[in-house]
Protein backbone atom coordinates (compact mmCIF):
# COMPACT_ATOMS: atom_id res chain seq x y z
CA UNK A 1 0.00 0.00 0.00
CA UNK A 2 2.61 2.87 -0.78
CA UNK A 3 -0.28 5.64 -1.36
CA UNK A 4 -1.86 6.86 1.59
CA UNK A 5 -4.05 9.93 1.71
CA UNK A 6 -3.88 11.45 4.20
CA UNK A 7 -6.76 14.56 6.18
CA UNK A 8 -7.21 15.98 9.41
CA UNK A 9 -9.46 18.03 11.63
CA UNK A 10 -12.81 17.96 9.99
CA UNK A 11 -14.37 19.15 12.89
CA UNK A 12 -17.55 17.70 11.55
CA UNK A 13 -17.08 19.63 8.47
CA UNK A 14 -18.85 16.75 6.43
CA UNK A 15 -19.08 18.79 2.97
CA UNK A 16 -15.37 19.95 2.82
CA UNK A 17 -14.46 15.97 4.08
CA UNK A 18 -16.25 14.77 1.17
CA UNK A 19 -14.40 16.97 -1.09
CA UNK A 20 -10.74 16.33 0.33
CA UNK A 21 -11.36 12.57 -0.05
CA UNK A 22 -12.12 13.26 -3.27
CA UNK A 23 -9.28 15.09 -4.57
CA UNK A 24 -7.54 12.00 -2.47
CA UNK A 25 -9.44 9.63 -4.59
CA UNK A 26 -8.29 11.50 -7.67
CA UNK A 27 -4.50 10.51 -6.84
CA UNK A 28 -5.46 7.08 -6.72
CA UNK A 29 -4.82 6.43 -2.76
CA UNK A 30 -4.46 3.04 -1.56
CA UNK A 31 -5.61 4.09 1.95
CA UNK A 32 -6.82 6.52 3.78
CA UNK A 33 -5.73 7.86 7.42
CA UNK A 34 -7.89 10.70 9.07
CA UNK A 35 -5.96 12.04 12.00
CA UNK A 36 -8.18 13.24 14.09
CA UNK A 37 -10.53 15.80 15.18
CA UNK A 38 -13.31 14.02 13.22
CA UNK A 39 -16.23 15.56 15.04
CA UNK A 40 -19.66 13.75 13.58
CA UNK A 41 -20.72 10.56 11.82
CA UNK A 42 -21.63 12.43 8.58
CA UNK A 43 -17.70 12.69 8.55
CA UNK A 44 -17.06 9.08 8.94
CA UNK A 45 -19.64 8.62 6.37
CA UNK A 46 -17.42 10.37 4.17
CA UNK A 47 -14.49 8.24 4.52
CA UNK A 48 -16.37 4.95 4.53
CA UNK A 49 -16.89 2.23 1.27
CA UNK A 50 -14.94 4.27 -1.05
CA UNK A 51 -14.23 2.39 -3.93
CA UNK A 52 -10.45 2.93 -5.59
CA UNK A 53 -10.57 4.04 -9.40
CA UNK A 54 -7.73 2.34 -10.31
CA UNK A 55 -8.63 -1.48 -8.48
CA UNK A 56 -12.64 -1.19 -8.30
CA UNK A 57 -12.12 -2.30 -4.50
CA UNK A 58 -13.02 -0.50 -1.35
CA UNK A 59 -10.50 1.57 -0.32
CA UNK A 60 -9.45 0.87 3.44
CA UNK A 61 -9.87 3.90 6.23
CA UNK A 62 -8.51 4.61 9.55
CA UNK A 63 -9.33 7.10 11.95
CA UNK A 64 -7.97 7.88 15.48
CA UNK A 65 -9.99 11.02 17.12
CA UNK A 66 -8.81 14.36 18.47
CA UNK A 67 -8.94 16.74 21.28
CA UNK A 68 -12.56 17.69 20.32
CA UNK A 69 -14.21 14.39 19.52
CA UNK A 70 -16.07 13.69 22.56
CA UNK A 71 -18.51 10.86 22.48
CA UNK A 72 -15.42 9.10 21.32
CA UNK A 73 -17.58 5.39 22.29
CA UNK A 74 -20.49 6.20 19.75
CA UNK A 75 -18.27 7.38 17.01
CA UNK A 76 -16.10 4.81 17.02
CA UNK A 77 -18.86 2.07 17.28
CA UNK A 78 -20.71 3.66 14.37
CA UNK A 79 -17.02 4.01 12.37
CA UNK A 80 -16.98 0.23 13.08
CA UNK A 81 -20.12 -0.47 11.93
CA UNK A 82 -19.39 1.12 8.41
CA UNK A 83 -15.77 -0.43 8.45
CA UNK A 84 -13.66 1.84 8.91
CA UNK A 85 -10.91 1.28 11.36
CA UNK A 86 -10.38 2.70 14.42
CA UNK A 87 -7.01 2.79 16.07
CA UNK A 88 -7.77 5.59 18.39
CA UNK A 89 -5.43 6.93 20.28
CA UNK A 90 -2.60 5.52 18.16
CA UNK A 91 -2.69 3.27 14.93
CA UNK A 92 0.51 1.93 13.45
CA UNK A 93 0.87 0.43 9.89
CA UNK A 94 3.93 -0.89 7.62
CA UNK A 95 4.93 0.40 5.10
CA UNK A 96 8.17 0.15 2.72
CA UNK A 97 11.50 -0.27 5.32
CA UNK A 98 9.70 0.84 8.56
CA UNK A 99 6.43 1.56 10.33
CA UNK A 100 3.62 4.54 9.82
CA UNK A 101 2.31 5.89 12.90
CA UNK A 102 -0.36 7.89 13.02
CA UNK A 103 -2.06 10.10 15.92
CA UNK A 104 -3.68 13.33 16.82
CA UNK A 105 -0.74 15.23 18.00
CA UNK A 106 -2.30 16.56 20.80
CA UNK A 107 -0.46 14.14 23.21
CA UNK A 108 3.19 14.83 23.35
CA UNK A 109 3.82 11.85 24.87
CA UNK A 110 2.71 9.36 21.99
CA UNK A 111 4.48 12.34 19.37
CA UNK A 112 7.87 11.76 21.66
CA UNK A 113 7.26 7.71 21.59
CA UNK A 114 7.18 7.57 17.88
CA UNK A 115 10.47 9.56 17.47
CA UNK A 116 12.03 7.70 19.66
CA UNK A 117 11.37 4.11 18.54
CA UNK A 118 12.56 6.15 15.00
CA UNK A 119 9.46 4.86 12.64
CA UNK A 120 9.73 5.92 9.37
CA UNK A 121 6.74 7.95 9.30
CA UNK A 122 4.93 9.89 12.33
CA UNK A 123 1.84 11.09 10.91
CA UNK A 124 -0.19 13.76 13.16
CA UNK A 125 -3.27 16.83 13.25
CA UNK A 126 -3.91 19.18 15.59
CA UNK A 127 -2.06 22.46 14.58
CA UNK A 128 -3.84 22.98 11.44
CA UNK A 129 -0.36 23.75 9.63
CA UNK A 130 1.12 21.60 7.16
CA UNK A 131 4.76 19.97 7.97
CA UNK A 132 7.21 17.96 6.47
CA UNK A 133 10.52 17.86 8.61
CA UNK A 134 12.77 15.22 9.84
CA UNK A 135 13.41 14.51 13.38
CA UNK A 136 16.64 12.25 13.23
CA UNK A 137 15.34 9.62 11.25
CA UNK A 138 11.71 9.85 11.27
CA UNK A 139 10.04 12.28 8.49
CA UNK A 140 6.91 13.93 10.76
CA UNK A 141 3.69 14.93 8.43
CA UNK A 142 0.52 17.21 8.94
CA UNK A 143 -1.73 17.21 6.20
CA UNK A 144 -2.95 20.65 7.39
CA UNK A 145 -6.82 21.21 8.18
CA UNK A 146 -9.81 21.03 6.68
CA UNK A 147 -11.26 23.29 9.12
CA UNK A 148 -10.14 27.09 10.77
CA UNK A 149 -7.46 26.89 8.50
CA UNK A 150 -6.07 29.98 6.20
CA UNK A 151 -6.08 27.08 2.88
CA UNK A 152 -7.59 23.83 3.39
CA UNK A 153 -5.00 20.70 2.61
CA UNK A 154 -4.46 17.41 2.83
CA UNK A 155 -1.53 15.08 1.73
CA UNK A 156 -0.66 11.88 -0.49
CA UNK A 157 2.37 9.96 0.91
CA UNK A 158 3.72 7.87 -1.42
CA UNK A 159 5.71 5.37 0.75
CA UNK A 160 7.61 3.47 -2.51
CA UNK A 161 9.09 6.84 -3.66
CA UNK A 162 8.84 8.47 -0.11
CA UNK A 163 7.30 11.93 -1.95
CA UNK A 164 4.95 13.52 -0.25
CA UNK A 165 2.71 15.93 -2.15
CA UNK A 166 -0.31 18.28 -0.18
CA UNK A 167 -3.05 19.26 -2.11
CA UNK A 168 -5.52 22.31 -1.84
CA UNK A 169 -9.29 21.40 -0.90
CA UNK A 170 -11.99 23.36 -2.40
CA UNK A 171 -11.92 27.74 -2.70
CA UNK A 172 -10.47 27.55 1.17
Amino acid sequence: MPRIGLLSDSHGRAKTTRLAVEVLLSQEVDLLVHLGDVGTVEVIDALAGEISQRSGQPIEAHLVFGNTDWDTDALARYARELGVHVDDPVGRLPVEQGTLVFCHGHQADVLHQAIAEQVRYLCHGHTHRTLDQRQGSTRVINPGALFRAQRYTVAVLDTADDELTFYPVGGS
